[in-house]
């Protein structure tokens, strides 16, 4: 979609729109100050079909590129993202406030998918054997599903792009991007990248809208349209697989988490506190998989909760954009609200702060690192996603307590473990509900490894082997010879 926008984003936008059409827009602020940074077409349902009027005819040709021709496209946009990192991460800390050092790594990380999905582009190899019978040979080849509507959320704009956009493009598939309106001017600008890439016109498109359920459900709607990847929270996961139902689609759905981090009694604190603060604090604990429930054997409660409000009160609050800054704003103030009510809540059922819980006094949507001790294990900042800088510790006495409080959710994305005892350490891995178990790390996502939960966490996976997958058809042929 096109439209005039205040520089020095004009030039993200690209695509076609009716000419002399007059288009609404939508405002992007700044979280850190709250003024806005540009405006973005708001799409109607006519232009998102048009999206996907666009992929369709793009799919027969992509999809008849060798896998190496696919392949050498896709290093390219790896090659182009690192180039240009830097205008990329600061476009990420001006729209959505995450401190530059945190927009760095997202970066790295979501042009990380290019280059993988680069290499398994000309591994989807199929398959070949024969009947047990001896009656026929089974041969099984891989084909690309078709248009795919790709949903993204606002927290990690670039990477949550990058990690549906390759998979399909490697399996031969065109999309249609539609992310968050909070964040929208990222994927325009991985857009660009893309078609500097060599990226046939129509193969990647964006759709920006503040009509979201409208637009995706006609969408999902269209015939041509065979595939929905989406990311973001159950309850709205829910609905789209209800949408979905409706034209037997291939869904693939990563949503919401409440990540418990488990301290067991023979972890060495300080590593336990740098582990805490990346699987914590990363995009200021905006992250589906930010430790929600910080569980620690009641031996080091004392020590691990002294710790780690020494490094919170330490960490310097700012614009994302500031090279200083080590904690952003929020998303925006209904974020801020959220959180600031869940941690009154807490502290009314007999939570203790140790540091934060207020608002700065500054302008943005910002709010305190903050940490909790004596946590009720039912209050609602264990029962829901904090999606915040808010570490709320809960005390345990036991392997096997700590395991059914866990457990003790209808979500289960991702969760942490911190022991001395490898064993130990793996044993409770397997018990764990959880899609995704890191153990003595607190960093857990790889663009080579399945990312994915269990329950009411989603379904399918993205990255690895298993995300290209996603966005193809097993075809199953028999013959004899």
């Amino acid at each position: 979609m096109t439209t005039t926008i205040p520089s020095p984003y004009s030039d993200l936008i690209i695509g076609t729109a009716p000419p002399n059409r007059r288009r609404d827009t939508i405002d992007v602020f700044d979280p850190s100050c709250g003024k806005p940074l540009s405006s973005v077409p708001d799409a109607t349902v006519e232009d998102a079909l048009a999206a996907v009027d666009a992929a369709a005819l793009a799919f027969g040709s992509w999809r008849a590129r060798s896998p190496r021709e696919r392949a050498e496209v896709l290093q390219r946009c790896w090659e182009l993202m690192n180039e240009r990192k830097d205008e990329i991460a600061t476009l990420i800390s001006s729209e959505n406030g995450k401190t530059l050092s945190d927009a760095l790594g997202e970066v790295a990380y979501a042009a990380e998918f290019f280059r993988w999905y680069a290499e398994e582009a000309v591994r989807a190899t199929g398959q070949l054997g024969s009947s047990p019978n001896g009656a026929n040979q089974i041969m099984v080849s891989y084909e690309p599903i078709g248009v795919a509507v790709l949903v993204t959320p606002w927290n990690f704009p670039a990477a949550m792009a990058t990690r549906k956009i390759a998979p399909a493009l490697a399996a031969g598939c065109p999309v249609v991007l539609k992310p968050a309106s909070e964040t929208p001017l990222t994927s325009y600008l991985i857009a660009r990248i893309c078609a500097d890439a060599g990226v046939p016109d129509g193969v990647v498109n964006v759709v920006t809208t503040s009509r979201s359920g409208e637009v995706v459900r006609a969408m999902l709607h269209d015939p041509r349209v065979r595939a929905l990847s989406f990311t973001g929270s159950t309850e709205v996961g829910r609905a789209l697989l209800h949408e979905a139902a409706d034209t037997v689609l291939k869904t693939s759905m990563e949503l919401g988490g409440n990540a418990p981090f488990i301290v067991l009694d023979d972890a060495v604190p300080d590593e336990v506190i740098d582990g805490l603060m990346i699987a914590k604090m990363r995009n200021g604990g905006q992250a589906c998989t930010a430790a929600n429930r910080i569980y620690v054997h009641r031996s080091l409660v004392e020590k691990i909760s002294g710790l780690l409000a020494d490094r919170f009160s330490a960490l310097t609050i700012g614009p994302g954009t500031d090279p200083a800054t080590e904690c952003g704003p929020l998303i925006n103030d209904r974020a801020v609200d959220k959180i600031d009510s869940l941690v009154e809540s807490a502290v009314a059922a007999g939570a203790r702060i140790l540091t934060g819980g207020e608002r700065p006094p500054r302008e943005g949507s910002f709010y305190a690192p903050t940490v909790l001790v004596d946590v009720p294990p039912q209050a609602d900042i264990v029962r829901e996603e904090i999606f915040g800088p808010i570490a709320s510790i809960i005390a345990f006495d036991s392997d096997e307590e700590v395991i059914r409080a866990a457990n003790d959710t209808h979500l289960g994305l991702a969760a942490y473990v911190y022991t001395a005892d490898l064993r130990r350490g793996l044993r409770m891995a397997g018990e764990l509900e959880a899609g995704m178990v890191a153990v003595n790390r607190g960093l857990l996502s790889d663009p080579a490894a399945p990312f994915g939960g269990v329950k009411e966490s989603g379904l399918g996976r993205e990255g690895g082997t298993e995300g290209m997958l996603e966005f193809m058809e097993s075809k199953y042929i028999a013959t004899s010879w």
